[in-house]
């Protein structure tokens, strides 16, 4: 019985499957760049031997560019490390901003926290400004009203 790596591994030999190798080697460059550059990057596909990294946004250009030689050892690393990789490697490296790449939108809750309240509310007010001492007094209703409002 074979097993499904075997299955696989046949099947990708085929010509009309090569898709599967070249999205395998694609993997594999992905994987041997820091995780602050996958974040960066949206996609990848290599075209004319030139490999086309699609950012997922413009503030990562300036970052990646610098790192260009980075791109290329690693590439020269996956062409002597895996050889089923050797024609999907590019000798050059393009970069551009993706216009069609959406940010993974975050799960955010839309609930408001809810404290409980700390003060009991014992506190006397010796003021002689009359403004001033209704806003303590007003403060101080809300602080018990909170106190007998417990949801816990």
């Amino acid at each position: 019985m074979k097993s499904s790596e075997q299955i696989l591994s046949s099947l990708s030999k085929q010509s009309h499957y090569g898709s599967l190798v070249q999205h395998a080697c694609y993997q594999k460059f992905m994987a041997l760049l820091p995780k602050k550059f996958q974040n960066a990057i949206a996609f990848i596909y290599i075209k004319n031997r030139t490999l086309f990294i699609a950012l997922s946004h413009p503030g990562y250009k300036m970052e990646l560019n610098y790192n260009k030689e980075l791109f290329k050892e690693l590439l020269a690393t996956l062409r002597q490390h895996a050889p089923e990789c050797q024609e999907h490697i590019a000798d050059e490296v393009v970069l551009f901003n993706s216009k069609y790449y959406k940010p993974k939108e975050k799960n955010e809750s839309n609930t408001v926290p809810h404290y409980s309240e700390l003060s009991s509310g014992d506190f006397e007010i010796m003021l002689d400004d009359e403004k001033l001492r209704e806003k303590f007094l007003h403060s101080k209703e809300i602080i018990l009203h909170n106190l007998n409002t417990k949801t816990d």
